[in-house]
Formats: C-alpha cells, sequence, structure tokens
C-alpha cells in the first residue's frame, strides 16, 4: 500500500459511521415507518466517510507546522503542505457530492436545505474543534456534537422520522443508547488527546485523573441505565470501554504522552465495535 494512503487515517472512519449504522438499526428495531434501508442512507454515509477524511487531512495541514506534533510529522514526512491541502479539498468535494447525490438523485423525505442545515453546523464545528483544540473539555463536547449526534440526526431526517419537518423524533431507547455512547466516545476522546498531547495534557495528572474517572464513571451509569430500559444486551460491549480506561487510571498518570500502542488499541477495539455494528445493522 502507498505510504500516502496513512495520511488519510482510514482507521479512523469508525468514530463518524457508528453513530450513522446505529441510528439505521434502531430505526429498523423499534420497527419505524421511516426508511431505513441501507441503500437509502448510503450516500450520507459516504459522504460522511469524505469528510472524515477531509477532518483527519485538514488536521495534519495545521499540526505540520508545530515542531511538537511528532506523530504527524513523521506521517506527513516527504510530503508538502499544499499537497496535504489538496487531498482535503478534494475528499471535501466528494463528500459534498455524495450529499448532493443524496438530495438530488436519492430525495429525502424531508425538503433539502434541513439536511443542508445539519451539514453546515457539522462543517462549522469539525473546523473549530481543529482550529481550537487546545480548548479543555469544551472541545471533546463539540467533537461529540459533531460526530456523534448531528450524523445520527441526519440519518433520521433522511428516513423521515422527524418533528416539524426539521428535528429527528428519537424514542428514549435511542435517547439511552446514544448518550450511552456519546459519553464512552467522550472518554476515549480524552484519553486519546493525553496521549497527543492536546487540550486535557494542560491539566495536572491528578487533575486530569477525576475528569476522567468522573466521565467514565458517568458513562457506566447511563450505559447501565440504557440495558435496564431498553434490554438491548447486544450493546453490552461498550461497558468495557469506560472500565479499561478507569483500569489505565487507576492512579494519576503523567507518562501517557507519545504512548501509541495504547491509542492503537483503542482504534483497533473501535473498529472491531464498528464491523460488530455493521453485521447488526445487515442482519436487522
Amino acid at each position: 500500500m502507498s505510504k500516502g494512503f496513512k495520511l488519510l487515517r482510514l482507521e479512523y472512519l469508525f468514530s463518524v459511521l457508528i453513530p450513522c449504522f446505529l441510528a439505521i438499526y434502531m430505526g429498523k428495531a423499534q420497527s419505524s415507518t421511516g426508511n431505513y434501508e441501507l441503500s437509502a442512507n448510503i450516500w450520507i454515509i459516504a459522504g460522511f466517510a469524505f469528510y472524515a477524511i477531509t477532518g483527519n487531512t485538514l488536521n495534519d495541514a495545521i499540526d505540520m507546522k508545530d515542531p511538537r506534533e511528532k506523530e504527524t510529522l513523521e506521517r506527513v514526512a516527504g510530503f508538502h503542505r499544499k499537497e496535504i491541502l489538496v487531498l482535503a479539498i478534494a475528499s471535501f468535494m466528494l463528500g459534498t457530492a455524495c450529499f448532493l447525490n443524496n438530495m438530488i438523485v436519492n430525495p429525502p423525505e424531508v425538503p433539502d436545505p434541513v439536511l443542508a442545515i445539519y451539514l453546515v453546523i457539522i462543517v462549522v464545528l469539525v473546523i473549530f474543534y481543529v482550529k481550537f483544540k487546545s480548548l479543555v473539555i469544551i472541545n471533546q463536547i463539540i467533537l461529540g456534537i459533531s460526530h456523534i449526534f448531528l450524523p445520527w440526526f441526519m440519518i433520521k431526517i433522511n428516513a423521515g422520522d422527524t418533528f416539524m419537518n426539521f428535528l429527528p423524533v428519537l424514542p428514549l431507547s435511542e435517547w439511552l443508547l446514544l448518550g450511552t455512547i456519546a459519553s464512552v466516545a467522550f472518554t476515549g476522546q480524552m484519553l486519546h488527546e493525553m496521549i497527543d498531547g492536546d487540550s486535557l495534557a494542560q491539566l495536572s495528572p491528578k487533575n486530569s485523573q477525576l475528569v476522567i474517572w468522573i466521565a467514565s464513571l458517568i458513562s457506566l451509569a447511563i450505559a447501565i441505565t440504557s440495558f435496564m430500559f431498553t434490554r438491548l444486551l447486544i450493546f453490552l460491549p461498550i461497558v468495557l470501554f469506560p472500565m479499561g480506561i478507569m483500569y489505565i487510571f487507576r492512579k494519576p498518570r503523567s507518562d501517557l504522552l507519545g504512548q501509541t500502542s495504547l491509542k492503537d488499541t483503542g482504534i483497533i477495539l473501535g473498529n472491531l465495535m464498528f464491523v460488530y455494528i455493521i453485521i447488526l445493522t445487515l442482519v436487522s
């Protein structure tokens, strides 16, 4: 495989595609009247995949100017900044084409501008995150909204499950599962940023441990509540993620910077969960 493919960081696609597939699965499981066939939502899924690549390459184009970003500098070695920006622009155009195809070739159940409004909000939030990664906790929330909540909402809206043709209609079980996924992703992202030396790394080891333990306990509480109400025990493996992070932070850690093996383990686990959810969606 060409070295250039590393720039795309395809292994990170699970972070934005899992919510899309989960929204489809839950729509089918709830016996909704909306159109949750994979073929009816494939353009949105493809669009988010290309937009994720846009975010990855744009992030590298910005970070490669920082000599402290050793992992980024290793990944972009041999490439000029303009070349990486070309990849970002190309993937953005392809993603936009996918979203336009969804609106023109396969029209959604609601007026086209509604999906466009949600899409613009996502793009603005991602740009804000890339430009201001130093903001502690706030950026993790922004990332959760742009990568989890809004893609989930767009699938619901595209399927026609809407209130006043603008807001998605989610039953309690979906809100609980969505909260579980978001809270688990929040703790995972904080660990990721500590390894990369980003925003959370600015805190002291004890404060970082406190923030991550609070977030992990909230994740577990939401997950357990979700399973009690929904009986969706097929998602029980999600509980392992916050438990694993709590174990890593069983004591204050000041040695996580550059621990890429730990980050790679989390990425692999995320992709395994992604494959599991794809299977659930296909057989539902």
